[in-house]
């Protein structure tokens, strides 16, 4: 368990970022607030401060690279991790050279995802 953690998933997959919020609960013991869009994970972002950021790079309107400068322009050290099926080495580094602590591909091994939520915290 951790001590409070908390957690943003960003992803408009709604069965998949649903279930990888209860497992993070559950196995992590984390907060996790979950959202759709990026628009609307500004909104909470500005009213909650969060550690973590799980965000997925292809969504309708405001992608993943969009959320991330907007988010760093509000906060700048909160730690965002992308977790998308369409990633590639050159958008992963173009988030990471835009303030994103990494990248993760979909599917991913869950246990991967805990050791790199992790490994942010203690940047």
């Amino acid at each position: 368990m951790n001590d409070g953690t908390s957690i943003i998933l960003i992803d408009d997959e709604k069965d998949f970022v649903e279930t990888l919020a209860k497992r993070l609960r559950h196995r992590g013991g984390y907060r996790v607030d979950v959202t759709f869009t990026g628009e609307d994970a500004l909104d909470k972002i500005r009213e909650f401060e969060y550690d973590v950021a799980i965000i997925d790079l292809k969504m309708p309107g405001m992608d993943g690279l969009e959320t991330l400068v907007e988010i760093k322009k509000m906060r700048p050290g909160l730690r965002v991790i992308f977790l998308t099926g369409h990633a590639s080495a050159e958008t992963g580094e173009e988030g990471k050279n835009k303030g994103a602590f990494d990248y993760m591909t979909k599917p991913v091994e869950f246990n991967e995802l805990m050791e790199k939520i992790a490994a942010a915290l203690q940047q």
